[in-house]
């Protein structure tokens, strides 16, 4: 029996967002991440109303929630006009900020339901936190998905992807400035599920979502439970917990505040550049 129909909450109203939108699919309610014009990017308002629709769904909607972006891509990381500045000369203001955003995926690793997302096109930086709290990943295989393309923080990203690749290759990603891999290689190193292609992968997260949707919510939720909390005594949820103070350190450090100023002379698009374009390639 489909677990949907067995729920009174299931067709029960959300509130209409700006920037995400919410719709039901059968067995699963989306998130979608609504600001194409912007690459999907997390702003502050985002970022709230993301947190908002997440915490109506434990009692409305679908048995399983997935997540996907609209438009060319997943999601293009933390909106660098608004999330990504933090308050000068205030570490603690900027910690209390990057705790907030860890905050927001651990309630997907936390939320009753399982939640998958659906990568495509690209998934960066404070996208791919996103995707390390969900139960589950379903990326397109051309997916890039990968580190901000400029350095101006650190320890905050590529430590949440250690648990899924370990830290080799966390370290590869991280040290390696703009790195990313293929949806194909996500898979290899443990830290998406499936690479389909790019036009099925909405329909293979909805195809998992109806054969989970035969398990009792229940059950569901104590499956995930047991395995999160095997995951937690392994370290994952002190992990995250580290993550804002050591990119609060970084933001203030004088290499970081002088690349800063060297990305408002040049621009930020001659600065992505330099930094994507490898040493033996520049004239």
């Amino acid at each position: 029996m489909s677990q949907l129909a067995s729920e009174p909450s299931a067709q029960r109203d959300l509130p209409t967002y700006r920037d995400i939108r919410v719709e039901h699919a059968g067995p699963i309610s989306w998130i979608v991440l609504a600001r194409p014009d912007k690459a999907n990017a997390l702003s502050n308002a985002m970022l709230d109303e993301f947190s908002d629709a997440l915490a109506r769904l434990a009692d409305a909607g679908g048995p399983v929630i997935g997540i996907r972006g609209e438009g060319r891509g997943f999601c293009a990381g933390y909106d660098v006009d608004q999330v990504g500045k933090p308050k000068a000369a205030d570490p603690v203001a900027d910690r209390e900020r990057l705790a907030r955003n860890v905050a927001r995926y651990l309630a997907i690793w936390d939320h009753p339901k399982p939640v998958i997302a659906a990568v495509h096109g690209y998934c960066i930086a404070g996208a791919t936190q996103l995707c390390v709290f969900c139960d589950l990943t379903i990326v397109a295989e051309d997916a890039r998905i990968g580190e901000p393309a400029v350095p101006l923080g650190g320890g905050y990203i590529a430590p949440l992807w250690a648990p899924l690749v370990g830290p080799k290759r966390a370290k590869e990603l991280a040290f390696l400035p703009g790195n990313a891999i293929d949806g194909r290689t996500a898979v290899e190193w443990g830290w998406a599920n499936q690479a389909v292609p790019a036009d099925r992968v909405q329909a293979t997260v909805e195809g998992l979502a109806a054969r989970m949707a035969k398990i009792p919510s229940d059950v569901l939720r104590i499956k995930k439970l047991s395995i999160n909390r095997t995951m937690d005594a392994m370290g994952v949820r002190t992990a995250a917990a580290q993550v804002p103070e050591m990119d609060a350190l970084l933001h203030l450090s004088p290499s970081v505040l002088q690349l800063r100023d060297w990305i408002g002379e040049v621009g930020l698009k001659a600065a992505i550049a330099e930094f994507r374009t490898p040493p033996e390639e520049r004239t």
